[in-house]
């Protein structure tokens, strides 16, 4: 079953473009990882969400996870708050027909 891992971070002042460089060099052929996408959710803050093919995928890439953010640990302020786990129930986008209501 797919699962998702997110991190949260908060990035020093001046520190964001040597954080994001960080995650463009990472070595990110990790099996099982289909996706990462780094969202930038604020001033200095950051959000990193990967996509993998099941939980036993993610938890081998852990010790790959912690050796990168070893690469940049100096450019954070404070702790970072990683979560974890796998699909519960996707959605996807539903066709709107012209006899379906649409909210006032």
């Amino acid at each position: 079953m797919t699962a998702f891992n997110t991190v949260r971070f908060r990035v020093k002042p001046g520190r964001d473009e040597e954080f994001i460089q960080a995650h463009r060099r990472v070595d990110r052929n990790w099996p099982g990882l289909r996706s990462v996408n780094l969202i930038k959710t604020g001033e200095q803050t950051y959000c990193i969400i990967g996509e993998w093919d099941d939980m036993d995928s993610l938890a081998a890439a852990r010790p790959h996870m912690i050796a990168t953010l070893d690469t940049f640990r100096d450019c954070l302020d404070g702790d970072t708050d990683p979560v974890s786990g796998p699909v519960v129930l996707e959605l996807t986008p539903q066709l709107i027909t012209s006899e379906m209501q649409l909210p006032a």
